[in-house]
């Protein structure tokens, strides 16, 4: 399974997602961080998103900052 974060440099909703994410040892997925600024295309899309996650092409629901790692595994364990 491969997770895209789309996210920005400087985005600490993106950097606190991405920490959560790489601290889950449950599940097995692939993740691809896209800096939205490299792409011109990204960055009309996600500008004012980030951070915004995808599981094969459909967007996952944006998970709360306060939410755990646990509450975090269990959100992606729906989309699986």
């Amino acid at each position: 399974m491969r997770l895209i974060l789309y996210s920005k440099p400087g985005c600490h909703l993106c950097e606190g997602l991405q920490e959560k994410l790489d601290k889950i040892d449950t599940l097995q997925f692939e993740l691809e961080i896209r800096d939205i600024t490299t792409r011109d295309d990204w960055f009309r899309a996600y500008e004012y998103e980030v951070p915004v996650l995808c599981l094969d092409q459909q967007i996952i629901p944006r998970p709360s900052p306060r939410c755990t790692i646990k509450q975090l595994e269990n959100l992606l364990q729906k989309y699986i």
